[in-house]
């Protein structure tokens, strides 16, 4: 078996469905552990009147598998151009741009070049720990019931 990472062609996706793109998602998470080089995405803490912002920084070339998001969060692409496959479809994006993201999303991320991309979570909370478990799931099946309800209705 080769360790080779080997991508779908994301310029030509078919139609999809939710589970089609949770699927999809999933498969490019599994070939980026199994045969892509891992790199450390520095990523910077902020704190402000209950609001808390993830700020990340990839280089150019990178390609990431976010987690699943609970809530909806802003998000701020402020540098780069990006390639982003979600529950919301295929986008590709150039700084600045902003936008709101689903809750139940998954984000595949590609880095056109170096970007500076910020999630921003309404909460008072300051403890990392507190915080990922608040807004993030580890499995589709942890979204909360309004979460999966609306999501079902498309």
């Amino acid at each position: 078996m080769s360790n080779e990472l080997v991508l779908p062609d994301f310029n030509n996706l078919p139609e999809m469905s939710l589970q089609d793109v949770r699927d999809l998602i999933g498969k490019v998470e599994e070939a980026c552990l199994l045969g892509g080089e891992q790199i450390d995405i520095p990523i910077n803490h902020h704190f402000s009147n209950a609001v808390y912002a993830r700020e990340m920084q990839m280089p150019q070339g990178a390609l990431i598998v976010g987690k699943i998001h609970k809530k909806e969060n802003l998000n701020i692409l402020s540098k780069g151009e990006v390639s982003v496959l979600s529950i919301d479809g295929l986008v590709r994006v150039k700084a600045p741009y902003t936008f709101v993201g689903s809750p139940g999303a998954k984000r595949v991320i590609y880095a056109h070049e170096d970007v500076v991309w910020t999630t921003i979570h309404g909460t008072a909370e300051t403890d990392l720990e507190k915080i990922e478990n608040e807004f993030i799931a580890k499995t589709y099946e942890e979204l909360p019931l309004e979460v999966k309800e609306k999501l079902c209705l498309g």
